[in-house]
């Protein structure tokens, strides 16, 4: 793609997904200025915005530590998403001087639904892709990202239940298992973005003994094959270093970063 493409999917990334108010159950969604404040959520709360409106100075350090006061209060942990192109540029600064933390970057990549939906995904013998609405099946994923990040997992299963019970339509959730074992041994889940474009890649993770057998480029060809069926043309991934050159290769293209700025209360 040109330089003009790169800068048109980042303006209709900007003006459809970072202004779209997901509703998510047991969440309190409030306005600062520009910025929308999410608290409650499982794994903390969030920050998010399309620009801060030409705030600087003395104007945006009240705000970031309106923020952080708010959270503090309430012993939240709280992520402020933070994109390359954000202006001012001295954002970052700003933000951890009032104790947000940043923590590993990770690139905003989008491609075209129709190309990736016409791949057939392509799975190494003994592995299948199944897609899942059970509680149970949701649990079986905790484990598994468990497993890959040594680190307690269980809210995915309750956010992906909490999701699909509360809008079925807007989440599709598949896993990759071993048909001898049934172990799960990837799985990713896609968001159907209602009035935008996009519809949105999460998860990936897959055990050590599966990985470099094509489970994650197949992973990514079902679920553009579910929005492409959805009506759906564009896909977004907010990639890792390891999924961003995968995903390149199978032409999404990079259009900013996105890092998050953490204040732990």
């Amino acid at each position: 793609m040109t330089e003009l493409d790169i800068a048109a999917l980042r303006t209709t990334y900007d003006s459809q997904l970072r202004t779209y108010d997901p509703e998510v159950p047991g969440v309190t969604v409030e306005r600062d200025g520009p910025l929308k404040r999410a608290s409650g959520m499982m794994g903390g709360g969030y920050i998010v915005y399309q620009d801060l409106a030409g705030l600087d100075g003395d104007e945006l350090d009240a705000l970031i530590a309106r923020q952080r006061d708010h959270f503090r209060e309430r012993g939240e942990q709280v992520e402020w998403k933070l994109h390359g192109h954000d202006e001012p540029a001295d954002l970052p600064q700003r933000l951890q001087a009032h104790g947000f933390a940043p923590e590993e970057q990770e690139t905003v990549v989008i491609g075209p639904v129709a190309p990736l939906a016409a791949a057939l995904p392509v799975l190494p013998p003994g592995v299948r892709l199944r897609d899942v609405t059970d509680r149970a099946d949701f649990d079986r994923i905790a484990r598994l990202e468990e497993a890959v990040w040594d680190e307690d997992r269980g809210w995915i299963a309750d956010m992906l239940d909490d999701e699909i019970t509360a809008h079925p339509t807007d989440l599709a959730v598949t896993v990759a298992e071993d048909e001898q074992t049934h172990e799960v041994v990837s799985a990713g889940w896609v968001r159907f973005v209602p009035g935008t474009a996009f519809a949105t890649l999460w998860g990936g993770a897959t055990l050590p003994a599966y990985r470099g057998r094509g489970i994650y480029r197949a992973l990514v060809a079902h679920r553009a094959r579910l929005a492409e069926a959805n009506g759906y043309t564009l896909l977004q991934v907010d990639a890792s270093a390891d999924s961003r050159p995968i995903l390149e290769r199978l032409g999404f293209v990079a259009v900013t970063t996105t890092t998050p700025y953490v204040y732990h209360p």
